[in-house]
C-alpha cells in the first residue's frame, strides 16, 4: 500500500490529470500495483499493461484484477480496473531466469486443465509454439472474463489451484513464487479430488508429470491444517463458505462450494 501511495504522490507532484495514463512495464507485481494506483488516482485514470514475463502476459495483465498485499495475504486490497491496452513482446521472455519462465508455464497448464486438453498436452510435451500458447491462453481468459468480469460465477474457474497456491506462497514467506505455487496447488487439489472420486483417475498424474518435466516442485512441505487455516483470508471466501475448482478431467473443471471448516478434510488425499 505504501508503494501504491508513493506512486500517486509522484503523479500529484508531476500534475498528472484525468487525461493522462500510467504504463505498467514488467511482471505481475508491476502490473498489479500500477493498475491499482491508476484505479485510485483521481478516482481512476487509464493505464496500459506491457507484460515482460510469460505469467503476466498470459494471465495477470488481462482481466482487470489489480491489487496490493497486506499482512493478511496477497492482493487483498485492490480493485477491478481494466487496462485500455495490453502490449506483449514475447522476445522479453528470452531475458527471464528459468524459474520465472516456468512459473508462467504453470499458469498456462491451468488453462489447459480447465478447458483445453490439446493445449495442456502441447505444453506437457513441450511441443507448443510460444506465440500460439499466449494467444490461446488469452483467448480462453477473455471469453470467460467477458461473461463474468467481477468474479461471481464462471470466472472463478480461472482460480483453479489458487486457493492452495495463495496459502503456499504465504506459508513459504513468498520464497515459492506465485506460478510455482499454482502448479503445486493444482496438483494437491487434483490428488484430493481423485481420492474422493470427484475427478477422473490419472488427472493428478498428468499434472504431476507436466510439473516434473519443467522441474517445478511437486510436493508440499506444509500440513493440510496450515494450508486450510491460511486460506481463511482467501479473497474467494464468502461468509463461512469457499468455492473450489474441481478438475473433472483434463480439459473440464467445475465449481464446488464447501464450508470453510471442511477445507482441511477436503484437501487431505487418501
Amino acid at each position: 500500500m505504501e508503494t501504491a501511495l508513493s506512486i500517486t504522490e509522484c503523479c500529484f507532484e508531476n500534475q498528472l490529470t484525468r487525461s493522462d495514463l500510467m504504463i505498467a512495464l514488467g511482471g505481475g507485481i508491476v502490473g498489479d500495483i500500477c493498475g491499482f494506483a491508476s484505479s485510485i488516482y483521481l478516482r481512476g485514470i487509464d493505464f496500459i499493461q506491457i507484460p515482460t514475463t510469460l505469467l503476466s502476459a498470459i494471465d495477470s495483465s488481462v482481466g482487470g484484477k489489480t491489487g496490493v498485499n497486506c499482512s493478511y495475504g496477497k492482493n487483498l486490497i485492490g480493485a477491478f480496473h481494466q487496462p485500455v491496452k495490453v502490449i506483449c513482446d514475447p522476445d522479453t521472455f528470452n531475458t527471464l531466469p528459468c524459474d520465472i519462465y516456468t512459473a508462467g508455464i504453470c499458469e498456462a497448464l491451468k488453462y489447459g486443465v480447465i478447458c483445453d486438453k490439446k493445449l495442456f498436452d502441447s505444453i506437457a510435451n513441450k511441443s507448443c509454439d510460444i506465440e500460439g500458447l499466449i494467444h490461446r491462453c488469452l483467448e480462453i481468459k477473455a471469453k470467460i472474463v467477458e461473461k463474468d468480469e467481477f468474479d461471481h460465477g464462471e470466472r472463478q474457474l480461472l482460480n483453479f489451484g489458487h486457493t492452495l497456491a495463495h496459502s503456499i506462497e504465504a506459508l513459504s514467506n513468498f520464497e515459492i513464487s506465485h506460478g510455482h505455487a499454482v502448479g503445486l496447488g493444482m496438483l494437491l487439489m487434483a490428488r484430493a479430488c481423485e481420492s474422493k472420486g470427484l475427478c477422473e483417475k490419472g488427472v493428478s498424474t498428468s499434472i504431476n508429470d507436466a510439473l516434473v518435466s519443467y522441474s517445478v516442485i511437486n510436493e508440499s512441505r506444509f500440513t493440510e491444517k496450515d494450508l486450510a487455516l491460511t486460506a481463511l483470508n482467501d479473497k474467494k471466501r464468502k461468509g463461512d463458505s469457499i468455492t473450489l475448482v474441481i478438475p473433472e478431467y483434463i480439459g473440464k473443471c467445475s465449481l464446488h462450494k464447501i464450508k470453510i471448516n471442511e477445507l482441511e478434510n477436503f484437501i487431505t488425499a487418501g
